[in-house]
């Protein structure tokens, strides 16, 4: 699939959104990318999923036991992933503000593990999720996402793979230019900033 086509299932599925975004890292921008409405479509999620599990080279491919998105805005991806690689997906979620394993999930030591996101824009919430599962005894051997917002900034520590790369600009809360600045606000993510 290439970039085009996978903006072109953005679009079709009213997932670019324009407007004034605080997003979850805590940095503003102009454009949104809404995951929930690409994945909505069980046969669009299927494609993408497909798309991506493509992009990880097969050797690394072949080691992986297990998938685990974080919570909220990985979990549809990640079950598609799981089912795309054949493997069971998992979670973890933030019950108390840090990413844990719950619902009776659980990872044996030294299994090997994908990490699969919707958007990186920092990597922030992809390092801690790798995090968790590090601590849970389980080695991420790699990352993947529909979409890396950081510019090939983003360093999770792992082998990093995205079905596409889409660069529009972020803003630090003080760098926010004044005709974005003059527009309404909405945080659209599903992590709070504290």
């Amino acid at each position: 699939m290439q970039d085009e086509e996978v903006l072109a299932e953005f679009r079709a599925s009213k997932a670019l959104l324009e407007g004034h975004f605080l997003l979850s890292s805590g940095r503003h921008s102009a454009h949104y990318l809404q995951c929930a409405r690409v994945l909505m479509d069980p046969m669009r999620a299927s494609r993408l999923a497909a798309a991506l599990a493509a992009r990880i080279p097969r050797e690394l491919r072949k080691e992986i036991t297990k998938v685990v998105s974080p919570a909220m805005g990985g979990v549809i991806i990640g079950h598609e992933m799981g089912r795309a690689l054949g493997v069971e997906a998992i979670f973890v979620e933030r019950p108390t503000g840090t990413f844990e394993l719950r619902r009776g999930f659980n990872v044996e030591p030294g299994e090997k593990l994908l990490m699969v996101e919707d958007v990186v824009t920092t990597g922030l919430s992809s390092r801690e999720a790798i995090l968790a599962i590090e601590e849970a005894g389980g080695e991420v051997v790699a990352a993947v996402a529909l979409v890396d917002r950081s510019g090939g900034e983003a360093d999770l520590g792992v082998p990093f793979f995205a079905l596409t790369a889409i660069s529009f600009p972020t803003y630090a809360p003080d760098e926010v230019p004044p005709e974005l600045a003059a527009t309404p606000v909405t945080k659209p993510g599903s992590r709070a900033k504290a």
